[in-house]
C-alpha cells in the first residue's frame, strides 16, 4: 500500500501547522514533506492549509485542518480501493 503523502509550506507555519506537520510525521503511514512555497499564495496567507496526495486542503483552524486531511485520506484510500477492485474484475 502506498503512503499517503501529506506536503506543507513552510510560509504557512505562522497559522501554526508546524505543529499539525510535526504530529503527523510520527505515523509512519505518512510521508510529510515540507517545502519552501507550494504555489499557492493566496491560500497561505488566508488559512492554515496543506497538500493530501496532491489535493488541496484547508481549514480555520489547525483543528479544523487536521479533521478535513483525516477526511480526504480516508475517502481517497475508498477510492483506491474502489478502483482497485473495478480493475481486478475487468
Amino acid at each position: 500500500m502506498l503512503k499517503t503523502m501529506i506536503e506543507f509550506c513552510a510560509s504557512n507555519m505562522h497559522h501554526g501547522t508546524d505543529r499539525l506537520m510535526k504530529k503527523l510525521e510520527e505515523n509512519p503511514d505518512y510521508d510529510v514533506i515540507e517545502y519552501g512555497c507550494l504555489g499557492n499564495c493566496g491560500e497561505c496567507y488566508l488559512a492554515p492549509f496543506g497538500l493530501v496526495n496532491g489535493e488541496i486542503i484547508a481549514g480555520e483552524t489547525i483543528e479544523e485542518l487536521e479533521e478535513r486531511m483525516m477526511k480526504a485520506i480516508v475517502k481517497q484510500q475508498a477510492d483506491r480501493e474502489a478502483l482497485d477492485r473495478l480493475i481486478d474484475d475487468m
